[in-house]
Protein backbone atom coordinates (compact mmCIF):
# COMPACT_ATOMS: atom_id res chain seq x y z
CA UNK A 1 0.00 0.00 0.00
CA UNK A 2 2.98 2.56 0.93
CA UNK A 3 6.21 2.47 -1.16
CA UNK A 4 9.29 4.96 -0.28
CA UNK A 5 12.08 3.99 -2.52
CA UNK A 6 15.40 6.24 -2.21
CA UNK A 7 13.68 9.02 -1.48
CA UNK A 8 16.18 12.20 -0.68
CA UNK A 9 15.12 15.78 -0.19
CA UNK A 10 17.41 18.67 0.52
CA UNK A 11 16.77 22.10 2.08
CA UNK A 12 19.18 24.45 0.46
CA UNK A 13 22.56 23.20 1.17
CA UNK A 14 20.57 21.18 4.35
CA UNK A 15 20.34 17.18 3.13
CA UNK A 16 17.34 15.90 5.27
CA UNK A 17 16.47 12.75 3.71
CA UNK A 18 19.00 10.31 1.73
CA UNK A 19 18.13 7.27 0.07
CA UNK A 20 15.14 6.11 2.39
CA UNK A 21 13.28 2.92 1.38
CA UNK A 22 10.68 1.12 3.04
CA UNK A 23 6.93 -0.55 2.41
CA UNK A 24 4.02 -1.13 4.66
CA UNK A 25 1.69 -3.45 3.49
CA UNK A 26 -2.36 -3.59 3.30
CA UNK A 27 -3.29 -4.10 7.46
CA UNK A 28 -0.33 -3.13 8.91
CA UNK A 29 0.62 -0.57 11.67
CA UNK A 30 3.99 0.29 11.27
CA UNK A 31 5.87 2.16 13.91
CA UNK A 32 8.40 5.11 12.29
CA UNK A 33 10.78 5.94 15.03
CA UNK A 34 13.66 8.48 15.39
CA UNK A 35 14.86 11.42 17.14
CA UNK A 36 13.87 14.99 16.50
CA UNK A 37 15.45 16.49 13.37
CA UNK A 38 15.77 12.70 11.79
CA UNK A 39 13.60 13.29 8.96
CA UNK A 40 9.96 11.48 10.08
CA UNK A 41 7.70 14.54 9.40
CA UNK A 42 9.82 15.29 6.02
CA UNK A 43 8.94 11.94 5.16
CA UNK A 44 5.33 11.96 5.88
CA UNK A 45 4.85 15.17 3.81
CA UNK A 46 6.41 13.42 0.99
CA UNK A 47 4.48 10.65 1.16
CA UNK A 48 1.30 12.78 1.40
CA UNK A 49 2.06 15.20 -1.40
CA UNK A 50 2.41 18.06 0.95
CA UNK A 51 6.04 18.71 -0.44
CA UNK A 52 8.12 17.66 -3.12
CA UNK A 53 11.36 15.09 -2.85
CA UNK A 54 14.07 16.14 -4.32
CA UNK A 55 15.40 12.66 -5.63
CA UNK A 56 13.27 9.00 -5.43
CA UNK A 57 9.31 7.85 -5.35
CA UNK A 58 7.11 7.42 -3.42
CA UNK A 59 3.48 5.48 -4.05
CA UNK A 60 0.35 4.94 -2.11
CA UNK A 61 -1.92 2.19 -3.45
CA UNK A 62 -0.46 1.72 -6.62
CA UNK A 63 -0.21 5.33 -7.35
CA UNK A 64 2.66 7.77 -7.58
CA UNK A 65 2.94 10.55 -5.25
CA UNK A 66 4.76 13.14 -7.69
CA UNK A 67 2.39 11.62 -10.97
CA UNK A 68 -0.99 11.22 -9.65
CA UNK A 69 -1.35 13.41 -6.24
CA UNK A 70 -4.75 13.70 -6.58
CA UNK A 71 -5.41 10.38 -6.80
CA UNK A 72 -3.02 9.79 -3.60
CA UNK A 73 -4.90 12.47 -1.79
CA UNK A 74 -8.19 10.37 -2.21
CA UNK A 75 -6.38 7.46 -0.51
CA UNK A 76 -4.74 8.45 2.31
CA UNK A 77 -5.85 10.45 5.54
CA UNK A 78 -3.02 12.78 7.17
CA UNK A 79 -2.80 13.62 10.49
CA UNK A 80 0.27 16.13 11.06
CA UNK A 81 1.37 16.58 14.63
CA UNK A 82 -0.35 19.77 15.29
CA UNK A 83 -3.95 19.22 13.45
CA UNK A 84 -5.23 21.90 11.28
CA UNK A 85 -7.77 23.09 12.86
CA UNK A 86 -9.90 26.97 12.71
CA UNK A 87 -10.38 27.80 16.18
CA UNK A 88 -13.43 29.95 15.37
CA UNK A 89 -15.86 26.69 13.63
CA UNK A 90 -17.32 23.84 15.44
CA UNK A 91 -16.72 20.48 15.39
CA UNK A 92 -19.53 20.31 12.51
CA UNK A 93 -18.80 23.30 10.46
CA UNK A 94 -15.00 22.03 10.03
CA UNK A 95 -15.75 18.69 9.19
CA UNK A 96 -18.46 19.57 6.52
CA UNK A 97 -15.79 21.95 5.40
CA UNK A 98 -13.48 19.65 4.81
CA UNK A 99 -15.83 17.59 3.55
CA UNK A 100 -16.41 19.43 0.75
CA UNK A 101 -12.47 20.16 0.10
CA UNK A 102 -12.78 16.40 -0.44
CA UNK A 103 -15.12 16.38 -2.99
CA UNK A 104 -18.28 14.65 -0.63
CA UNK A 105 -21.64 15.98 -1.11
CA UNK A 106 -23.37 17.33 1.39
CA UNK A 107 -25.67 13.86 2.17
CA UNK A 108 -22.78 11.95 2.01
CA UNK A 109 -20.72 14.16 4.41
CA UNK A 110 -23.31 14.41 7.28
CA UNK A 111 -23.48 11.01 7.14
CA UNK A 112 -19.82 10.12 6.73
CA UNK A 113 -19.22 12.70 9.39
CA UNK A 114 -21.85 11.49 11.82
CA UNK A 115 -20.03 8.17 11.15
CA UNK A 116 -16.41 8.93 12.11
CA UNK A 117 -17.33 11.45 15.33
CA UNK A 118 -18.47 7.85 16.50
CA UNK A 119 -15.99 6.29 15.94
CA UNK A 120 -13.85 9.12 17.30
CA UNK A 121 -15.70 9.53 20.73
CA UNK A 122 -16.90 13.53 19.45
CA UNK A 123 -21.25 11.88 19.06
CA UNK A 124 -22.82 14.90 20.54
CA UNK A 125 -20.23 17.50 19.80
CA UNK A 126 -21.02 18.86 17.00
CA UNK A 127 -21.97 22.34 18.06
CA UNK A 128 -18.61 22.79 20.43
CA UNK A 129 -16.56 25.44 19.54
CA UNK A 130 -12.99 24.14 18.07
CA UNK A 131 -11.18 26.78 20.18
CA UNK A 132 -12.83 25.70 22.96
CA UNK A 133 -11.39 21.87 23.11
CA UNK A 134 -8.36 20.32 24.95
CA UNK A 135 -6.00 19.08 23.27
CA UNK A 136 -6.88 15.65 23.40
CA UNK A 137 -10.42 16.88 21.62
CA UNK A 138 -8.60 18.30 18.66
CA UNK A 139 -6.44 15.24 18.24
CA UNK A 140 -10.04 13.27 17.81
CA UNK A 141 -11.31 15.59 15.38
CA UNK A 142 -7.78 15.63 13.29
CA UNK A 143 -8.03 11.99 13.13
CA UNK A 144 -11.92 12.65 12.40
CA UNK A 145 -10.78 14.55 9.55
CA UNK A 146 -8.34 12.06 8.43
CA UNK A 147 -10.73 9.50 8.59
CA UNK A 148 -13.64 11.86 6.76
CA UNK A 149 -13.15 10.62 2.91
CA UNK A 150 -12.41 6.50 4.32
CA UNK A 151 -8.92 6.38 3.01
CA UNK A 152 -7.36 3.14 2.91
CA UNK A 153 -4.03 4.82 4.45
CA UNK A 154 -3.77 6.31 7.49
CA UNK A 155 -0.61 8.41 7.77
CA UNK A 156 0.06 9.96 11.80
CA UNK A 157 2.53 12.55 12.94
CA UNK A 158 2.86 11.73 16.91
CA UNK A 159 -1.05 11.39 17.45
CA UNK A 160 -0.81 11.59 21.06
CA UNK A 161 1.34 14.29 21.56
CA UNK A 162 0.57 16.76 24.64
CA UNK A 163 -2.16 14.17 25.64
CA UNK A 164 -2.54 12.95 29.36
CA UNK A 165 -2.37 8.98 30.13
CA UNK A 166 -6.50 8.62 29.87
CA UNK A 167 -6.39 10.28 26.50
CA UNK A 168 -3.45 8.23 25.17
CA UNK A 169 -4.96 5.13 25.95
CA UNK A 170 -7.90 5.76 24.11
CA UNK A 171 -6.68 7.04 20.96
CA UNK A 172 -3.94 3.90 20.80
CA UNK A 173 -6.88 1.40 21.27
CA UNK A 174 -8.67 3.94 18.41
CA UNK A 175 -5.41 3.65 15.77
CA UNK A 176 -5.39 -0.73 17.12
CA UNK A 177 -9.23 -1.08 15.49
CA UNK A 178 -8.65 1.22 12.65
CA UNK A 179 -6.03 -1.79 11.35
CA UNK A 180 -8.94 -3.92 10.38
CA UNK A 181 -9.85 -2.12 7.50
CA UNK A 182 -6.74 0.84 6.94
CA UNK A 183 -3.20 0.99 6.29
CA UNK A 184 -1.41 2.84 9.50
CA UNK A 185 1.96 4.62 9.72
CA UNK A 186 2.92 6.14 13.23
CA UNK A 187 5.41 8.68 13.61
CA UNK A 188 5.92 8.44 17.51
CA UNK A 189 8.42 9.83 20.21
CA UNK A 190 6.77 6.99 22.64
CA UNK A 191 8.41 4.14 22.58
CA UNK A 192 5.68 2.32 24.57
CA UNK A 193 3.20 3.19 21.99
CA UNK A 194 5.21 1.39 19.76
CA UNK A 195 5.40 -1.80 21.69
CA UNK A 196 1.58 -1.35 22.29
CA UNK A 197 0.14 -1.55 18.97
CA UNK A 198 3.03 -1.35 16.34
CA UNK A 199 3.99 -5.00 15.43
CA UNK A 200 6.61 -3.70 12.96
CA UNK A 201 8.87 -1.08 13.18
CA UNK A 202 11.41 1.85 10.67
CA UNK A 203 14.33 3.90 12.86
CA UNK A 204 15.33 6.70 10.83
CA UNK A 205 18.30 8.46 12.26
CA UNK A 206 20.18 11.47 10.16
CA UNK A 207 18.05 11.40 7.10
CA UNK A 208 18.12 7.55 6.40
CA UNK A 209 16.86 4.58 7.20
CA UNK A 210 19.10 2.75 10.48
CA UNK A 211 16.76 -0.11 10.96
CA UNK A 212 12.93 -2.15 10.08
CA UNK A 213 11.90 -5.30 10.91
CA UNK A 214 9.44 -6.64 13.88
CA UNK A 215 9.87 -5.17 17.28
CA UNK A 216 11.37 -8.56 18.49
CA UNK A 217 14.18 -8.20 15.07
CA UNK A 218 14.78 -4.77 16.17
CA UNK A 219 15.11 -5.58 20.12
CA UNK A 220 18.22 -8.17 18.34
CA UNK A 221 19.93 -5.85 17.21
CA UNK A 222 20.48 -4.14 20.73
CA UNK A 223 24.44 -5.26 21.38
CA UNK A 224 23.70 -6.00 24.91
CA UNK A 225 21.61 -9.13 22.96
CA UNK A 226 19.57 -11.62 24.69
CA UNK A 227 20.42 -12.06 28.55
CA UNK A 228 18.96 -14.13 31.36
CA UNK A 229 17.43 -13.13 34.59
CA UNK A 230 17.66 -15.28 38.18
CA UNK A 231 16.72 -14.59 41.44
CA UNK A 232 18.68 -16.94 43.84
CA UNK A 233 19.96 -17.12 47.70
CA UNK A 234 23.00 -18.95 48.83
CA UNK A 235 25.14 -17.94 45.94
CA UNK A 236 27.19 -15.28 45.00
CA UNK A 237 27.81 -13.38 41.76
CA UNK A 238 31.56 -15.29 41.49
CA UNK A 239 29.94 -18.74 41.78
CA UNK A 240 26.99 -18.33 39.04
CA UNK A 241 29.85 -16.74 36.67
CA UNK A 242 31.67 -20.53 37.04
CA UNK A 243 28.49 -22.00 35.55
CA UNK A 244 29.17 -23.35 31.90
CA UNK A 245 28.37 -21.50 29.31
CA UNK A 246 27.98 -17.78 31.38
CA UNK A 247 29.75 -14.87 29.71
CA UNK A 248 29.08 -12.46 32.30
CA UNK A 249 27.87 -12.09 35.25
CA UNK A 250 25.75 -8.23 36.53
CA UNK A 251 24.23 -8.16 40.26
CA UNK A 252 20.80 -6.21 39.90
CA UNK A 253 18.72 -4.63 42.49
CA UNK A 254 16.71 -7.22 44.75
CA UNK A 255 13.66 -8.15 43.61
CA UNK A 256 11.89 -9.00 47.20
CA UNK A 257 14.46 -9.56 49.01
CA UNK A 258 15.85 -12.06 46.47
CA UNK A 259 19.48 -11.07 45.03
CA UNK A 260 19.09 -10.93 41.10
CA UNK A 261 21.41 -11.36 38.88
CA UNK A 262 21.63 -10.47 35.16
CA UNK A 263 23.57 -13.46 33.23
CA UNK A 264 25.18 -13.02 30.02
CA UNK A 265 25.35 -15.64 27.63
CA UNK A 266 25.69 -17.15 24.09
CA UNK A 267 23.53 -20.50 24.61
CA UNK A 268 20.53 -21.01 26.76
CA UNK A 269 21.74 -21.47 30.61
CA UNK A 270 18.55 -21.47 32.45
CA UNK A 271 18.92 -25.33 33.61
CA UNK A 272 22.82 -25.41 33.94
CA UNK A 273 22.20 -22.10 36.56
CA UNK A 274 19.35 -24.10 38.65
CA UNK A 275 22.08 -26.96 38.72
CA UNK A 276 24.33 -24.62 39.78
CA UNK A 277 22.42 -22.90 42.63
CA UNK A 278 21.49 -26.39 43.51
CA UNK A 279 24.95 -27.84 43.61
CA UNK A 280 25.51 -25.59 46.76
CA UNK A 281 22.59 -25.65 48.13
CA UNK A 282 21.06 -22.40 46.92
CA UNK A 283 17.34 -21.75 46.25
CA UNK A 284 15.93 -20.56 43.02
CA UNK A 285 12.74 -17.95 42.82
CA UNK A 286 12.80 -17.32 38.89
CA UNK A 287 15.05 -17.91 36.00
CA UNK A 288 13.85 -16.71 32.46
CA UNK A 289 15.27 -15.20 28.98
CA UNK A 290 15.32 -11.93 28.11
CA UNK A 291 15.32 -9.48 25.09
CA UNK A 292 16.73 -6.19 25.52
CA UNK A 293 14.09 -3.28 25.54
CA UNK A 294 13.06 -1.45 22.99
CA UNK A 295 14.64 1.53 24.24
CA UNK A 296 18.20 -0.36 24.47
CA UNK A 297 17.54 -1.51 20.74
CA UNK A 298 16.81 2.08 19.78
CA UNK A 299 19.70 4.13 21.18
CA UNK A 300 22.58 1.14 20.05
CA UNK A 301 20.53 1.49 16.65
CA UNK A 302 20.78 5.49 16.67
CA UNK A 303 23.41 6.29 19.08
CA UNK A 304 23.42 8.52 21.99
CA UNK A 305 21.06 11.53 20.06
CA UNK A 306 18.12 8.63 20.74
CA UNK A 307 18.24 8.82 24.34
CA UNK A 308 15.85 12.24 23.45
CA UNK A 309 12.79 9.00 22.76
CA UNK A 310 11.07 8.39 26.39
CA UNK A 311 9.18 6.01 27.29
CA UNK A 312 6.45 7.16 29.07
CA UNK A 313 3.05 7.68 28.38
Amino acid sequence: MVEAIALSKSFGPTVALQDVSFSVGKGEIVGFLGPNGAGKTTTMRILTGFIPASGGEAKIAGFDVFESPMEVKRRVGYLPESPPLYPELTVGEYLEFVGELRGLSSRACRLRAGEVMERVGLRGWEARILGSLSKGYRQRVGLAQALLHDPPVLILDEPTSGLDPTQMVGIRTLIHDLAASHTVILSTHVLSEVEAICPRAVVIGRGRVLAEGTLAELKGKAKRGAWTLIEARGIDARALADTAGVDQIEPLPPADGWPAFRVMSRVDVREALIRRVGSVGGSVRAVEARLPTLEEAFIDIVGEEGVTLGRTG
